[in-house]
């Protein structure tokens, strides 16, 4: 399993859209990473100015949004669905589509549920609970 550091993570993201911005061939994880930013114009200043960003601190708490945190976690899901594992989770993310009408947003549903058995998990130092995660997203597209 690979854990990166959070300079290492962030590192990953400047580059793969430096690459992308000077038509550099990208790697399929930098490609995958690069389609996610371009979902999401509001980082694109970021990802153009790492020497200003690369150290920055997002605070939940005054209600900011991390964008190396939230770009992981489509990275994260988008191997998910890569490999349906947990098992079910491609099935429900399909339903999710095709309720929503749209990817992206189908993408930011499973996120709330990513981020809730993640929270959970740390919370109680546990592993992650797959079947919650599933029930998560059950509820969010019934049916």
């Amino acid at each position: 399993m690979f854990s990166p550091t959070r300079d290492q993570a962030r590192l990953f993201f400047f580059d793969a859209w430096k690459k992308f911005r000077e038509r550099i061939p990208l790697t399929d994880l930098e490609a995958i990473a690069v389609e996610h930013i371009g979902r999401h114009p509001e980082y694109h200043a970021i990802m153009d100015a790492p020497e200003r960003y690369q150290e920055r601190e997002w605070r939940p708490e005054l209600g900011e949004t991390n964008p190396f945190l939230h770009l992981s976690m489509h990275l994260a899901i988008s191997e998910q669905l890569s490999i349906d594992q947990p098992p079910g989770v491609k099935a429900r993310y399909a339903q999710l589509r095709a309720t929503l009408g749209d990817e992206h947003d189908a993408q930011h549903q499973v996120m709330d549920c990513l981020a809730e058995m993640i929270w959970i998990a740390q919370r109680h130092k546990q592993p992650p609970d797959g079947a919650a995660y599933l029930s998560c997203l059950e509820k969010k597209c019934p049916g």
